[in-house]
């Protein structure tokens, strides 16, 4: 009976031992790349464009004083 306990007890302690890890794969979460849009360059020449026309109309058509 005593061989019986010391093998049980040994079978036990080698089978707890031999499924403690399991073999699971890693959680790699994935790496977030930020990529700024490419901007054209005459989008940011345009609107100072834009304002120096509606400037040069505004001083050339802009007279309040009667001119006859």
């Amino acid at each position: 009976m005593k061989k019986f306990a010391l093998s049980a007890l040994v079978a036990f302690t080698v089978a707890t031992s031999a499924n403690a890890g399991a073999l699971v794969d890693p959680i790699v979460e994935p790496v977030v790349i930020v990529e700024e849009a490419a901007t054209t360059s005459s989008a940011g020449i345009l609107i100072p464009i834009l304002l120096l026309i509606l400037l040069g109309v505004a001083l050339a058509g802009g007279s309040s004083s009667p001119s006859e």
